[in-house]
């Protein structure tokens, strides 16, 4: 009877440790996406590609592009309102493709 108390308790216990272990790597990984999508430094929206800008004025021709953001794999954010008081987040490459992030 002693071993099976001892069997139950050592399964049980096992089963703990690997619940802690799944939740501390969701976690991780959500920290790791959100350090990614905040690793963007702020720029001078002079300084962005012709390319951009340019994507920006074809498919929004009311914006007004108000910040401007870059990470390390030359993905651009921009702030951007419109004449009608509306704002928003729009991501691009160098290229003025437009991406999802």
């Amino acid at each position: 009877m002693k071993k099976i108390i001892v069997v139950v308790a050592l399964a049980f216990g096992s089963l703990t440790t690997f619940a802690q272990d799944a939740e501390t790597s969701v976690e991780e990984v959500a920290t790791e996406a959100a350090a990614t999508q905040d690793e963007f430094s702020e720029m001078a929206v002079a300084e962005l590609p012709e390319a951009v800008t340019a994507a920006v004025a074809k498919n929004y021709p009311t914006a007004t592009i108000d910040k401007a953001y870059v990470n390390e794999a030359q993905q651009f954010k921009l702030e951007v309102s419109l004449e009608d008081g509306t704002s928003g987040t729009l991501y691009a490459d160098a290229e003025g493709n437009w991406i999802e992030l």
